[in-house]
C-alpha cells in the first residue's frame, strides 16, 4: 500500500505509550495496532484529528505517501 503510517515515530517523539494514546483518544489498544502497523485499510477524520490534538503534529507528520512499485 502507497500509505506508510508513522504513528510509532511520533509517538516516540512525544514518548507516549499505545495503550496511553489509545485511551486518550478513545480507541482500543486493538484498533490502534492495527494503524500503527500499517494493516487499517482507512481511518476517520475524527480518529486523526483525536491523534494530531494529542501528539501535537500535523496529518503529514503521521502520513507519508510513497509510490507503489510494481
Amino acid at each position: 500500500m502507497p500509505i506508510i503510517v508513522n504513528l510509532d515515530v511520533m509517538m516516540a517523539k512525544r514518548k507516549i505509550s499505545a495503550g496511553d494514546l489509545a485511551e486518550r483518544i478513545d480507541i482500543t489498544p486493538a484498533n490502534l495496532s492495527i494503524l500503527k502497523n500499517n494493516k487499517a485499510k482507512a481511518v476517520r477524520f475524527s480518529t486523526l484529528e483525536a491523534i494530531c490534538r494529542e501528539l501535537d503534529c500535523q496529518p503529514g507528520d503521521i502520513l507519508e505517501f510513497t509510490k507503489d512499485e510494481k
